[in-house]
């Protein structure tokens, strides 16, 4: 019978940090990436799941890296190991698991930060406990350093924001101030898919092609391949897109489908029915759904407690309440209170749980497994006393299949758009309120134009990071098991098995479809009021913030980005009102407390298992 090694255990442990940094990246960065096109209602959240899974899972296994730094951006020197591959699986695995329980703790509490810079300041805490802090890359060291990396923290967001807000003032000038939008945004189309079409070829040539290296082709080579494909995509869009949208739009067909944009142009002599009243294209309006009563409802107090009422909503008199037993020597005498009504109004946790209730109560009506396993935990509530004891334990066998079907499926049946925009009647809905107050509503005809762009470019941004950030997790887990297969330590370079990559492509997959709603439903119009428009210019805004920081090899979060360039849009609206400063300062304070924070938990890990006291057989 074999004996497991220190090094089978290390590798173990190692496997499950970098299975659960791989989940904690799509449920928080990817997540990120897709809020703004379900919160712009381009896409349904669904929707937005399956082609998440399937552009990141593509980039990661076609064009994902195939080899992994073992030191990451030259933050520790490749001589702190010593030739150890004990100590090096073991720098990589508390590393893992510093960044990974961060972001975790992090997704569960809704705060969004970047797994990158969580395990780069893992990488760096990890590399002070092992050779001290005079060793650490502190500097720029030719853009690999940590003053470089993190110098992107107040750069990029601030220039997506540039990026972004001049995209939208763009389509401002060309369709929205126009006396008839709806024509301006059919007939500009191309150029807009022109201008999408190169940005996403940039975005896969210099930021998703590690495998191809289309990046290290001559100048005139990619400006041929960047404007041949933009080009196409224009002309592909004037010849097919703009009689499908035309005919939608502009004649409001409702009998048109979309398999009916492989007609072309005979799409403009396709006799139509009377032109409808009524709109063939979604409500993109933000909404405040599932509304609860009046914030100001009040209730009974008793003693400083709230009463419990069966009749909801109805104020109640203290003379209605039990009569307390009480002793004769200890009823008042001397003094009777006034009959009046103690009232209060209900605070935003009881409002919120209201809420949450009330959507619960949905998915226990509805047919299928999610229905079924919200029933079943409804129904087996867990009793009082221990775990262990026998009762708890068959309760525990009932409810374990709904949990963890609920696990698997509940983040797909989640109102995001609910969530967003607060539930009325709460401070917090009312606060999302006076921010879309201040945004200019644009029509739904040519807001539906825009929709599809913003498809195009998020799906883009899907295929590029999985291309690329997928090295977050398999360059660390890629080191462990090189080690580990070898027994020796592993040099600059770690080559990159294909199963490791398709692996934690698909862990990141889970990550996005079971946890990412927990990250979309505090973004998006949790910061300012969205729209495919709007959506369109924010990604293509940080789509060119992460390409020009690519060209100065400077490495930048895609999340930061986005949020940046949504902040630069929003004040588009022309006032400081139209953006939701609360929750952009909560996610500033979040960026800066993952540096120290990521750090710490790795150091400390590393520093207590490699000065732990061992013995030698």
């Amino acid at each position: 019978m074999a004996v497991l090694s220190q090094y089978d255990y290390i590798f173990a442990i190692g496997t499950f940090f970098a299975l659960l940094d791989a989940y904690n990246n799509g449920a928080n960065d990817v997540a990120n990436s897709w809020a703004t096109s379900v919160s712009s209602r381009s896409i349904t959240y669904r929707q937005a799941m399956v082609l998440g899974t399937i552009f990141e899972m593509l980039g990661a296994i076609l064009v994902g890296a195939r080899t992994a730094d073992t030191i990451k951006n030259g933050i520790i020197p490749n001589t702190a190991f010593r030739g150890d591959a004990g100590v090096q699986m073991l720098a990589f695995t508390c590393a893992l698991a510093g960044a990974s329980s961060w972001v975790m703790w992090c997704t569960r509490h809704s705060a969004h930060v970047s797994s990158t810079y969580s395990l780069i300041s893992a990488i760096a805490g990890v590399g002070i406990a092992t050779v001290g802090a005079s060793k650490v890359q502190w500097g720029w060291n030719n853009g690999k350093g940590l003053g470089a990396i993190f110098a992107g923290l107040g750069m990029a967001p601030a220039i997506a924001g540039c990026f972004g807000a001049i995209i939208f003032s763009l389509i401002k000038v060309v369709v929205h101030i126009r006396r008839n939008p709806t024509r301006w945004a059919v007939w500009t189309s191309p150029f807009f898919f022109l201008i999408a079409g190169t940005i996403c070829t940039l975005s896969i040539v210099y930021k998703g092609s590690p495998k191809l290296g289309l990046n290290k082709k001559p100048g005139w080579y990619v400006a041929s391949v960047v404007m041949g494909t933009g080009g196409g995509l224009a002309i592909l869009s004037a010849i097919f897109f703009v009689p499908y949208i035309h005919a939608k739009i502009v004649k409001r067909d409702p009998t048109v489908r979309w398999y009916h944009v492989f007609m072309g142009p005979a799409l403009f002599n396709r006799p139509a029915p009377m032109e409808s009243e009524q709109s063939v294209v979604p409500n993109y309006a933000v909404v405040q759904e599932d509304d609860l009563p009046d914030f100001k409802t009040p209730a009974t107090l008793v003693g400083g407690t709230p009463y419990a009422s069966s009749d909801e909503g109805k104020e109640r008199d203290l003379n209605d309440l039990p009569e307390l037993d009480q002793t004769p020597a200890l009823k008042p005498t001397h003094y009777s209170p006034p009959q009046q009504q103690v009232t209060f109004a209900k605070s935003y946790q009881e409002l919120m749980a209201e809420g949450e209730e009330r959507f619960h109560a949905k998915l226990r009506s509805q047919r299928g497994p999610l229905g079924w396993a919200m029933r079943t935990l409804h129904e087996n509530p867990m009793g009082p006393g221990a775990i262990y004891e026998l009762k708890n334990i068959r309760i525990f066998a009932k409810r374990l299949p709904a949990m963890i079907t609920c696990g698997a499926l509940y983040g797909l049946h989640y109102d995001i758009h609910a969530a967003q925009s607060g539930i009325h009647g709460t401070p917090e809905g009312a606060r999302m309120e006076r921010v879309y107050s201040h945004a200019t509503k644009y029509s739904n005809e040519v807001e539906h134009t825009y929709s599809f762009i913003q498809i195009l470019t998020a799906c883009t941004a899907s295929f590029a990071h999985g291309a690329n950030d997928i090295g977050n997790s398999v360059g660390p887990w890629a080191v462990i098991y090189g080690a580990w297969q070898s027994g020796d330590a592993a040099k600059s370079k770690a080559p990159v098995p294909v199963w490791q990559l398709a692996v934690l492509s698909a862990t990141i997959s889970v990550g996005l479809i079971t946890y990412g709603y927990n990250i979309m439903k505090v973004m998006g119009n949790k910061i300012t009021y969205h729209s495919p428009s709007r959506g369109t210019s924010m990604e293509m805004g940080a789509a060119i913030t992460v390409l020009l920081f690519s060209q100065f090899s400077l490495p930048v979060s895609t999340s930061m980005c986005i949020t940046g360039a949504t902040v630069g849009v929003g004040l588009c609206n022309g006032t400081l009102k139209a953006v939701n400063f609360q929750r952009v300062g909560l996610l500033l304070i979040s960026w800066i407390a993952t540096i120290p924070i990521a750090g710490t938990i790795a150091g400390v890990l590393m520093g207590l298992f490699i000065n732990a006291p061992h013995f030698s057989s």
